[in-house]
C-alpha cells in the first residue's frame, strides 16, 4: 500500500556529534552503520525521470527493496512530499533481470553507509556518501521541524533534492567527471 513520504535532508558536519545528540534526545538507533547500494531504473527516453518519478532497487545490508516514488507534491513548503510504494524483494539479482526484460535499464547508481534512528513520530538517518555526510529527517512536518530545531538545523539549510540531484549539483561545483555516486567512481574521477 502506498504511503506519503515527508522528509528533508541536511548536511552533517560531525557524525559522532549528531549521533550523540540523537541519543540525548531519546531516539533509538534501529540500524547501525550499514552499507547500501541503490540503482535507479528507467525506460529508454527516461520517461520516469521526465515525470519526476523514481524506480529504485536497493540493497541495504543483506535486504533488497524495490521502491517506486511518485512525483514530489508541490506544497510550497520546506518539506519534500511524495507517494512512496515499496516492497522487500527476495532476490535482487532476479528482480534486476526482470526489470531488464521489461526494458528498464540502470540510469543512476549511488551508494552510502546509513545508520537509522527512530523517534516518537519519525526517523532520522545519517548517510556517509561519496559527496559528503548527509542526514534525513522523515515524519510529520511538525515533528520534522521540531527535530531539526532540536538538532540546530535552520530551515534555510533544509534540502529536498534527490541524491541524483545532489550529485549533479556536486559535479557542477567540483568539476568532477564521475558518472555515478559510488565511492570508487568518485575517488577515481578527475576534477577540472
Amino acid at each position: 500500500m502506498p504511503s506519503h513520504e515527508v522528509e528533508i535532508k541536511f548536511r552533517v558536519a560531525d557524525i559522532e556529534e549528531l549521533s550523540s545528540r540523537l541519543r540525548q534526545l531519546g531516539l533509538q538507533q534501529v540500524t547501525p552503520r550499514t552499507h547500501e547500494m541503490n540503482v535507479l531504473f528507467d525506460l529508454p527516453g527516461r520517461p520516469l525521470r521526465a515525470r519526476g518519478e523514481i524506480l529504485r532497487l536497493r540493497k541495504y545490508g543483506e535486504t533488497w527493496v524495490l521502491t517506486h516514488k511518485g512525483r514530489s507534491e508541490d506544497q510550497g513548503g520546506p518539506h519534500k512530499k511524495r507517494v512512496e510504494t515499496e516492497t522487500r524483494v527476495e532476490n535482487g539479482e532476479k528482480m534486476e533481470a526482470i526489470l531488464r526484460e521489461l526494458q528498464f535499464e540502470p540510469s543512476f547508481r549511488y551508494e552510502k553507509f546509513r545508520a537509522e534512528w527512530k523517534g516518537s513520530e519519525g526517523h532520522v538517518v545519517v548517510d556517509e556518501t561519496p559527496i559528503g555526510n548527509l542526514g534525513e529527517i522523515e515524519g510529520p512536518p511538525r515533528w520534522i521541524d521540531s527535530m531539526a530545531s532540536q538538532l540546530g538545523i535552520d530551515r534555510k539549510h533544509y534540502m529536498t533534492d534527490t541524491y541524483a540531484g545532489l550529485f549533479a549539483t556536486w559535479k557542477k561545483e567540483t568539476g568532477s567527471d564521475a558518472t555515478e555516486m559510488t565511492f570508487a567512481a568518485v575517488s577515481r574521477a578527475g576534477k577540472r
